[in-house]
């Protein structure tokens, strides 16, 4: 039950707290994003490559991980397929992450009524991405609570720019930021159905427990490569992300000792 309670409080403080940063600084959180981005993207790589997939391999074997980790990947571009065909096959938002960048420079280019749409369109995508991140935080919590906690940190740390990053477009749109930053609250809790999935899969077998592993191992490597990354570069076009992304590494690996 611990660990159902600390995906809540993830979810909800890490994108609340995204929120209340857009709303007090505004659009001069462009570098802060691209920082939080690199460094969750690193943390994220470390915790899947040293954590996540290992158990996976203890529980089972070399081709069930494989499998896993395809089946999380295909999860998150079914979730992008999904949301786009919402969103008028990305006429509005090019992933599921969005264009962070995008949403911060295009006040002036688009009407108040399509930045709010953006801001909904992409809330709706951060609430279903948040799903395979509880089941990454309840297969391994239910595991090892140390481990869920070091994944609980770096999930918060991840949530912080994408709380950022819908807050902007639904201000800009005219929403009012207390009820902008209620809604990332609410979108962030949606962490614990994920964490709920996984606890009761990973209760099951030790199959299905490093399937659970491998599914929310391949779902975080493929966000981290084919949308936080890219982001982050996007919206900080220096050395920046990569400095910060080694420094995740590295904090990643301590985490991962830490837990052991």
């Amino acid at each position: 039950m611990n660990i159902i309670i600390l995906s809540l409080l993830v979810g909800v403080v890490g994108m609340g707290l995204g929120g209340v940063i857009t709303a007090i600084f505004g659009s001069r959180t462009d570098r802060m994003i691209s920082i939080f981005l690199s460094l969750a993207a690193g943390v994220m790589t470390s915790i899947v490559l040293l954590e996540l997939i290992p158990e996976a391999i203890e529980y089972s074997n070399i081709v069930i991980t494989v499998i896993g980790l395809v089946l999380g990947a295909l999860l998150v571009l079914l979730l992008n397929n999904i949301m786009d065909k919402i969103s008028d096959a990305s006429k509005t938002v090019s992933n599921v992450h969005g264009s962070y960048a995008e949403f911060f420079h295009s006040s002036e280019m688009l009407a108040n009524k399509s930045m709010l749409r953006s801001g909904m369109i992409m809330l709706f995508a951060i609430a279903l991405h948040n799903i395979p991140e509880g089941l990454a935080l309840g297969a391994a919590g239910y595991h090892d609570y140390a481990l869920g906690v070091t994944l609980a940190i770096m999930i918060g740390l991840h949530n912080i720019p994408e709380g950022m990053a819908i807050a902007a477009p639904l201000i800009s749109g005219g929403m009012s930021k207390i009820k902008a930053i209620t809604l990332l609250l609410i979108t962030g809790a949606t962490t614990v159905v994920g964490a709920v999935i996984g606890v009761l899969v990973g209760g099951i077998s030790d199959l299905t427990l490093a399937l659970s592993f491998s599914i929310a191992g391949g779902a975080m490597l493929y966000v981290v490569f084919g949308e936080i990354l890219p982001q982050s570069i996007v919206t900080n076009k220096d050395r920046v992300p990569a400095i910060f992304a080694l420094v995740g590494i590295i904090v990643g690996l301590l985490f991962t000792q830490i837990s052991l």
